[in-house]
């Protein structure tokens, strides 16, 4: 049994939450992936502001952005735009960096609004159904959801508990900074409930992503970070990526799994940093 966090203002418009860093010249913003929140990027925002201004976005239903009735990466991708144009993009295009579903928003926002994207980092993500990451986040998820939040009296309760399911201290630390006290009880900030439901539509990758213009391209720089210890990315991933964004240049890190930005952050902010100075 769970319950969820009612801190939050969930209408409709209610503007998305971020974080904003640093002063600099040149505008990012970075959207983080499934069960995320923008601050996971802090250290690399920290490590970027001599030079950048950084906004880390809470994608909806996540963080301390609204939540809503469903997953479609249009809608996320345009509210996404709306955000921007309203804030940092609201003097020109800036870029953007996504990490794994918050990639797959990222290139879901260059093929629908070219316009306001400088240059784009895709991290982690390709424009395919990733099935066995969807397998993963269903017992994730599912053992989020099972979890009775009113027993704990401690995070240190629930740290135990899910341990029983997920024995990785790391992925354990991930999920639970989700957890927040409402009301004197424990609840999940984000929409657990629906984005478990939703899993298949976050594995996948609508085609074509705009409806009136099923060949559009993002023909800007694109930089494409995998880790090498990641199976997100696979060589056949890469015709459809050429197709989509022709641009797009692809960098591996060594040692790094999935959340390269955490498992290698010092390669990870030289890589991203050398490609959005490029003049």
């Amino acid at each position: 049994m769970t319950s969820a966090d009612t801190s939050r203002t969930d209408a409709p418009d209610a503007p998305l939450a971020s974080t904003v860093v640093g002063d600099g010249p040149r505008r990012v913003a970075f959207v983080h992936g499934l069960m995320g929140r923008g601050r996971n990027f802090n250290g690399i925002a920290q490590a970027l502001s001599d030079q950048f201004t950084v906004e880390m976005i809470d994608m909806p239903d996540h963080g301390q952005s609204p939540w809503t009735d469903g997953v479609d990466y249009r809608r996320i991708a345009d509210r996404l735009a709306d955000h921007l144009r309203s804030g940092l993009a609201a003097d020109g295009p800036v870029h953007l960096v996504g990490h794994s579903m918050g990639g797959k928003v990222v290139m879901a926002l260059a093929l629908r609004h070219p316009e306001l994207v400088d240059r784009l980092v895709v991290v982690d993500i390709s424009p395919r159904t990733a099935a066995a990451a969807t397998d993963e986040f269903v017992h994730l998820l599912g053992t989020m959801l099972e979890m009775d939040l009113a027993s704990f009296r401690t995070r240190s309760d629930a740290d135990a508990a899910m341990a029983q399911k997920v024995p990785d201290e790391r992925i354990r630390g991930f999920l639970l900074q989700n957890l927040r006290r409402d009301h004197g009880h424990f609840a999940w900030q984000p929409n657990v409930e629906m984005l478990l439901r939703d899993l298949e539509v976050i594995g996948s990758f609508p085609e074509p992503m705009v409806e009136a213009d099923p060949d559009r391209t993002y023909d800007g720089p694109v930089l494409w970070i995998g880790g090498a210890d990641s199976d997100y990315i696979l060589d056949s991933d890469v015709p459809r990526m050429k197709e989509l964004f022709p641009r797009a240049v692809r960098v591996t890190i060594r040692e790094a799994g999935h959340w390269v930005h955490a498992d290698q952050p010092g390669p990870f902010v030289d890589a991203v940093r050398h490609f959005l100075t490029q003049d």
